[in-house]
């Protein structure tokens, strides 16, 4: 059997928090409290629309948003330019929230890494680990 493309990977992070999926979609949606837990955006929850996200180690992620299904599903492309073939990702980021007795699920999970990009997909793992971490602090702090 033989494969045509080759296989990829994907990373995934799961974390329950303690508030209703709406208070979660704000955050994931919300220009200015993306800011506080993920990157600097121009980003607007409408398929179709291109936005960037700037890290503060001076890197821009260019995206577009593929879905947007209020208070469940959030998607959009994820790729980052680079010389280095490791580090050159073109992935897709899908959000999924779910409720629960006690708030709400979240899961993450980014696809695409190519398999000579471990690297990459360790630091995304941690990555979303940190960006989760943020984003309960974001939580706590809205009220």
């Amino acid at each position: 059997m033989s494969k045509t493309t080759a296989e990829t990977r994907s990373a995934i992070v799961e974390r329950e928090f303690p508030h209703p999926p709406e208070k979660l979609w704000r955050a994931l949606t919300q220009p200015h409290l993306m800011e506080e837990w993920l990157m600097k955006n121009d980003f607007k929850p409408e398929v179709g629309h291109s936005f960037n996200l700037r890290g503060e180690w001076g890197g821009v992620l260019d995206c577009k948003v593929l879905a947007v299904e209020p208070h469940k599903t959030l998607s959009y492309t994820w790729n980052f330019a680079h010389a280095d073939a490791a580090y050159n990702l073109e992935s897709v980021v899908v959000f999924t929230l779910t409720p629960t007795a006690k708030g709400t699920h979240l899961r993450v999970e980014q696809s695409g890494f190519q398999p000579h990009q471990k690297q990459a997909y360790g630091g995304a793992h941690a990555g979303w680990k940190q960006f989760f971490e943020n984003l309960d602090q974001l939580l706590v702090r809205e009220g």
